[in-house]
């Protein structure tokens, strides 16, 4: 692995902050299957326009989520693709690791 230097640590502290909220996370498991309105988020998230908008916002700060305006619409994408194997990781990690495993869904 390369040196990681001071700044560097503090984005990815940034980033694991913000997944480490489950409305975030469910935010970016939707933009997963692609990009999304942002009405599509609320949608499907327990939150309204408001509490959205703030989620998104903290996504974006730390470089998680990218936005674009089309019209009066706002749309969401990741920015980070790598996000769905780290989760997709976490998933089967949690449950090998309860199991005694040490294996992971990267293959690891």
């Amino acid at each position: 692995m390369t040196a990681v230097t001071a700044k560097q640590r503090k984005e990815r502290a940034a980033i694991f902050k913000a997944l480490g909220h489950p409305a975030r996370l469910r935010i970016v498991e939707e933009l997963l299957g692609g990009e999304r309105c942002v009405c599509e988020l609320v949608d499907v998230s327990a939150g309204g326009w408001s509490t959205v908008s703030r989620h998104l916002s903290v996504l974006k700060a730390a470089g998680v989520v990218e936005d674009e305006k089309r019209g009066l619409q706002v749309y969401y994408r990741l920015a980070l693709p790598c996000v769905g194997t780290f989760l997709d990781c976490l998933g089967n990690g949690v449950a090998t690791a309860k199991a005694g495993a040490a294996s992971c869904a990267c293959g690891r």
